[in-house]
């Protein structure tokens, strides 16, 4: 009904695709912004399709729509890969009857498989967030809002002359990463005790045999929770022990390279009015909704793609004087005004999918960096269902 009318749908021979396949690819993706990152509510990662399908072409949008579909078929790809995910929720069936089950029905008939980087694109440095801030010429960029709870604190003991194998084993899957410091870890010195069972296969001593000591090396570091299984892996591969002594414990502080928002400065000071013409112009949107003084000087400036107006308060108190996101309620804009109704922070919202789109170049040159075998292109549709009418 709703797809089978306008879509294609055809099986393509892709038996002479390249090396890469979905799963693969999806790794790539992940490796930059692993899914742990997403929120709660969020569905990325691969949501239609077979994993070890092999990828030749691949199309880049920011939504998943019948237009980006068709066109995927007449350019021969075997991979969408979009920004939102297409299915949020369970789908009570797989029928052309609504929107999401159809065009997901249509994408399986037609073999192309749908991959969605969300949130988790969102949250990490270089992100989405962090582009729509260098599109509109912000400086010294950071996140606005850092995330917690990413980081625990692993811990294991091992024979001093181990020490280092062990040690450079964990840093090579991914532990100690600090800020912009990477193989970050501390040892210390000590005596461990034991006592070998029968059924023991001890580096020291005999299988039942008496208490045993040994000079051993305490190595903490820091590993992020996505992080964690590939390093205790690499741990109990590289530990001389048959049982590996080893404490994971939480980490409450914010973790510098994950977190939403993005916050820098303009080059020069400006006035709300200029600064309001500047986003128009590199968003390319000509009505912006917005609160605000346009006489007031602009140069310290926030921004989340997307939704992002509750968090016009960690804007504030950034000491932001604007704040730019999108889907601002009316109400929200009242939260942008002092106590007596006079403005305060500027907060402009110049669209959803203009604050947005920019993801689609973002992720186009990680891509084509990162999986190269793939013959990638952007979509040449405007993916938006909003348009604005302006008289």
């Amino acid at each position: 009904m709703l797809l089978e009318e306008n879509i294609m749908v055809i099986s393509l021979d892709r038996t002479s695709a390249g090396n890469s396949t979905v799963k693969s690819i999806g790794s790539v993706l992940e490796s930059w912004a692993p899914k742990a990152l997403a929120e709660s509510y969020d569905n990325p990662g691969l949501q239609v399709g077979r994993p070890d399908r092999r990828v030749k072409k691949g199309l880049i949008a920011l939504d998943m729509t019948p237009q980006v579909l068709q066109e995927a078929i007449e350019n021969r790809c075997e991979l969408i890969i979009t920004h939102h995910p297409l299915i949020f929720s369970p789908l009570a069936d797989l029928t052309p009857h609504s929107y999401v089950s159809g065009l997901a029905l249509a994408l399986a008939e037609s073999k192309i498989a749908l991959y969605s980087s969300h949130t988790n694109l969102d949250s990490v440095r270089g992100g989405v967030s962090f582009a729509l801030a260098e599109q509109l010429g912000l400086i010294d960029v950071d996140f606005l809002m850092p995330k917690d709870d990413c980081v625990v604190k692993l811990i294991t003991f091992t024979p001093a002359e181990s020490a280092s194998h062990v040690r450079e084993a964990m840093t090579a899957a991914g532990a100690g990463q600090i800020g912009q410091y990477s193989g970050c870890a501390f040892e210390t010195t000590g005596k461990g005790y034991f006592t070998p069972g029968s059924d023991t296969n001890p580096s020291i001593g005999e299988p039942g045999g008496p208490s045993q000591s040994v000079e051993e090396i305490k190595i903490e570091s820091e590993v992020t929770k996505w992080n964690l299984p590939a390093v205790l892996a690499a741990l109990h591969a590289s530990h001389p022990y048959d049982e590996v002594p080893y404490d994971v414990f939480p980490v409450k502080q914010p973790f510098r390279n994950a977190g939403l928002g993005a916050i820098g400065q303009l080059k020069v000071p400006v006035s709300l009015r200029q600064l309001l013409t500047s986003i128009s112009s590199r968003l390319q949107n000509p009505a912006l909704r917005y609160a605000g003084d346009l006489d007031k000087q602009i140069e310290r400036v926030a921004v989340c793609g997307g939704s992002g107006s509750k968090y016009l308060g960690v804007a504030q108190r950034a000491g932001a004087d604007a704040y730019v996101t999108a889907d601002v309620t009316y109400h929200t804009f009242f939260d942008s005004l002092h106590v007596d109704g006079r403005h305060g922070i500027a907060l402009i919202d110049p669209g959803h999918y203009e604050s947005e789109r920019i993801t689609e170049k973002l992720l186009l040159d990680y891509l084509q960096e990162n999986a190269p075998d793939v013959d990638w292109k952007r979509t040449s549709t405007r993916t938006a269902p909003v348009r604005t009418f302006i008289p």
